[in-house]
């Protein structure tokens, strides 16, 4: 069997054997409980599971491991933020967040708050935080078919995101929550045995010596030892080292505000599971980070020069598959052609678990919060709701098919930054003023997520990320007047004072009021489900 023919073989498997799980979900799906948050009976070690599935997407497998390729000791850094960002998410939101919401965020701010600003305001920063994850992914999965199928030119990667737009939508409004919290749990598994196999092929290269890995890796590259320090790609200047803060700041925070992880601690039937939940995730999450430093740094020892060049090429993606590549025999090999290909189908089934989250955390925000509590007053039958839900289903996918064919160049793990950036700057704020400081208020809550999404995304649009830069979505225009490529430094704390502005300058007194409601309901537990059923 060719190289090409195993890996169409097998990817059609991890497409059939995912859609087999969201068909077997559907019939399942009986209400608007079971569709948005899978009847809550999923397990702590399920959820678990499946929150490592959402969480290590396509920015994780291609993208972390592509940038320790290329900037050694520098890239590994997006490791520590992704994992370090986990206690933040266990420690301020996970439980609270479960008692006191029902579906949504927007859920525990209004509360206690007027209703229609508030989610309207959660709404849209669920949708544009959404919209950036999953163009990281559309790339992601743009560049590793376009590499497997052996297709050239732009028009190829088109075609690839346009599939996985289409098998995404089908997930969502097909199995709903259950549907896709099986694919998660399923890819999860694949993706930590695929990379636990290369990871030791790699290492049986090196007698398990990682000074040697490192010290190949660090000849390889052509930077010497400067590949194993600080600095070589955030350390040149000063603005590189500022642009290194703003990184960390959204990277840390970013995971506490990201919809379709807020959405998990849902689908579990206790604030104690919930706790569990995000504990099962850190020791899978944290054990993946490790195999990506040996993806990383295998990718800069063991690829030949051509490989390498192909590797930043394509902005540090098809560092992983390449490297299976490798370690299976290299070109033209049987055990090369096999490796990549299960590597390959691994990393398509990453892309689709989490393209799914996604898409099921910002139609679930927009039929629940903008078509139910405020278009209909919360008057819409379940069913009405979750037809609404499949239709923004739809028209997400759309959105994020259009904007994902610019951008098929650029690095997925530096997308997603962006998308954390957007989360802190956005929902953060407004989710721990809302959980912790009685005078927070309704204006406070929609300044804290308007300004924290306008600034973020503004600056992105006026960053080198967008223009005036090689590697630009717009290389030939330059309005790059922001010189960082990540917002966080600045919008991040923009979110948090407005948050306080808005609160100061208004008064809400029935926000304070049910302030020790929500406090001891998120606290305790107490009449959260009572909540759940009404």
């Amino acid at each position: 069997m060719s190289s090409q023919t195993l890996t169409t073989v097998l990817f059609l498997a991890v497409v059939a054997v995912t859609i087999g799980i969201t068909v077997w979900a559907s019939r399942q799906t009986a209400g608007a409980a079971d569709y948005y948050a899978g009847g809550r009976g999923f397990t702590s070690f399920q959820n678990g599971l499946a929150i490592g599935g959402d969480y290590m997407s396509a920015a994780s497998f291609l993208g972390i491991s592509g940038i320790i390729a290329l900037s050694g000791y520098d890239g590994f850094l997006y490791s520590i933020g992704f994992l370090v960002a986990w206690l933040v998410a266990l420690l301020l939101v996970a439980e609270m967040l479960r008692n006191a919401g029902r579906f949504t965020m927007a859920d525990q701010l209004a509360y206690r708050m007027r209703q229609k600003p508030v989610r309207q305001a959660a709404a849209t920063s669920t949708v544009v935080v959404s919209i950036f994850y999953l163009l990281a992914q559309m790339v992601g999965a743009g560049a590793l078919v376009s590499l497997l199928l052996d297709v050239e030119g732009d028009a190829a990667k088109n075609l690839t995101i346009l599939a996985v737009g289409a098998l995404m939508i089908f997930y969502v409004t097909v199995g709903g929550m259950k549907g896709t919290t099986w694919v998660q749990i399923v890819k999860a598994f694949l993706l930590m045995t695929g990379s636990a196999l290369i990871v030791v092929l790699v290492l049986i290269k090196f007698d398990f010596n990682i000074s040697d890995l490192l010290g190949t890796a660090a000849s390889n590259s052509g930077q010497g030892q400067a590949f194993l320090e600080p600095g070589l790609k955030y350390g040149i200047d000063t603005t590189s080292k500022i642009d290194f803060l703003s990184l960390g700041l959204a990277l840390v925070l970013g995971t506490a505000g990201l919809p379709h992880i807020l959405i998990r601690f849902y689908t579990v039937p206790t604030a104690r599971d919930a706790r569990k939940s995000v504990l099962w995730a850190i020791a899978l999450i944290g054990t993946f980070y490790l195999f990506t430093l040996v993806l990383g740094f295998g990718a800069a020892a063991m690829l030949t020069d051509s490989k390498y060049a192909d590797v930043a090429a394509s902005g540090g993606n098809l560092a992983s598959v390449l490297l299976a590549e490798e370690v299976g025999g290299g070109d033209g090999s049987t055990g090369g052609a096999v490796l990549l290909a299960v590597i390959a189908a691994v990393a398509f089934a990453t892309i689709l678990a989490v393209v799914a989250g996604l898409t099921l955390a910002s139609s679930t925000s927009v039929a629940h919060d903008i078509y139910n509590n405020v278009t209909k007053q919360g008057q819409a039958t379940e069913q009405q709701e979750i037809k609404v839900a499949r239709i923004a289903a739809f028209v997400i996918g759309g959105v994020a098919i259009l904007l994902a064919i610019p951008a098929k160049n650029l690095n997925v793990a530096f997308l997603v930054a962006l998308a954390f950036a957007v989360a802190a700057s956005a929902n953060l704020p407004a989710i721990v003023y809302n959980m912790f400081w009685r005078g927070f208020n309704t204006r406070g809550a929609v300044w804290s997520i308007y300004g924290g999404l306008i600034s973020s995304v503004g600056l992105v649009f006026f960053s080198p990320v967008v223009s005036g830069s090689p590697t630009a979505l717009f290389t030939d225009s330059d309005w790059s007047y922001f010189p960082l490529s990540n917002p966080g430094i600045i919008s991040i704390p923009l979110g948090f004072f407005l948050g306080w502005l808005g609160s100061v300058t208004s008064s809400e007194p029935e926000a304070a009021e049910r302030y020790t409601e929500l406090e001891v309901r998120a606290l305790t537990g107490a009449g959260s489900e009572k909540a759940v059923q009404h």
